[in-house]
């Protein structure tokens, strides 16, 4: 192979996230949008930030459900059953929050999503 190609390769192969790591991305994005209407709750323009990010919540739960559904996924089924439990109480929770808006009913959303990235990063308590 020429070395061009190695060094391509190489680079291509730096770049390239994992499923786990992308999944742990965009969990951790979902918390730091809520975060983020958290912490500005009741300023200017935060009600459209909020409206964002619990779309943004619920798309991303919508395609693990979807995902975690598939007879051929290969997490253990009881593991599977776990966590389609806990994201339709985060749907209940995104619910809430739409007919009622609280800040302190975003903290376990928060939470949830961070706790998740943690163990998909092999690091749980650190996110």
């Amino acid at each position: 192979m020429s070395t061009n190609l190695i060094k391509a390769y190489e680079q291509v192969n730096k770049s390239t996230v994992s499923s786990r790591e992308l999944e742990a991305s965009v969990l951790l994005r979902a918390s730091t949008l809520l975060k983020q209407c958290q912490d500005n709750w009741g300023r200017d323009g935060n009600l459209a930030a909020l409206h964002y990010a619990l779309e943004y919540n619920q798309k991303m739960w919508t395609v693990f459900q979807s995902e975690l559904a598939r007879p051929d996924h290969p997490l253990p089924v009881e593991m599977r059953q776990n966590l389609l439990q806990l994201s339709l109480f985060i749907d209940q929770r995104i619910f809430q929050v739409m007919a009622t808006p609280e800040p302190g009913k975003l903290t376990a959303i928060i939470d949830i999503n961070c706790n998740l990235a943690a163990g998909l990063r092999g690091s749980a308590g650190e996110a």
